[in-house]
């Protein structure tokens, strides 16, 4: 039996769906893939990084933005809304999506269950194709531990993991520091025994 074709959709079309639509959605290879919503963790997590990063960066020719906007890899055609993004100098919107950025510099992911193998998988190697990108930070939502990826001169990644609240991730790119505190500012984490445990 033959597989059911896909319906295929225009970048405009799409647009069209996402300017009328009560929720988000990626759009890549002609098709549309809803997005499903954070948990109170995660949201609380991405409204802390907008907060505690807009204080550091002010001053500075960069700017946090939140999960609302979108994101267009040219290269590959991907649009998508990271949790937050950091662009730093003149915005730079797609030519035919004038709400779409291109440029940004540093882009943080909160992992859960159902995203993680492709935030970590498929998702970098497309944001890899931004020439802009030079750091892409996943952040847990289960413990405190912050992995950051920074482009190196040569094209290759680096990893480093920061691990334990009194931990701080340090963005070199843009120049600052955030201590983990910050980032998990009221996020509870469940403890293996069911007890909640938290960081006030």
């Amino acid at each position: 039996m033959s597989a059911i074709p896909q319906i295929q959709f225009s970048y405009d079309e799409y647009l069209a769906r996402e300017r009328i639509s009560q929720t988000k959605s990626e759009y890549y290879a002609e098709q549309i893939f809803a997005m499903s919503g954070g948990t109170p963790r995660h949201n609380t997590i991405g409204v802390n990084l907008v907060a505690t990063s807009r204080n550091r960066l002010r001053g500075t020719p960069c700017r946090p933005f939140n999960s609302d906007q979108r994101i267009r890899i040219q290269a590959c055609g991907l649009a998508t809304y990271p949790d937050v993004s950091f662009v730093c100098g003149e915005l730079e919107l797609d030519s035919q999506d004038v709400d779409a950025i291109v440029n940004p510099r540093v882009i943080f992911e909160v992992l859960s269950k159902s995203t993680e193998s492709y935030d970590r998988g498929k998702k970098f190697d497309f944001y890899r194709q931004l020439n802009s990108l030079r750091e892409y930070v996943l952040i847990s939502q289960e413990e405190a531990q912050v992995e950051c990826f920074t482009r190196q001169s040569n094209g290759d990644w680096l990893l480093s993991i920061h691990k334990g609240i009194g931990s701080t991730l340090t963005l070199s790119t843009v120049a600052i520091e955030i201590p983990l505190t910050d980032i998990y500012e009221d996020v509870l984490f469940a403890s293996e025994s069911g007890v909640q445990c938290g960081v006030y």
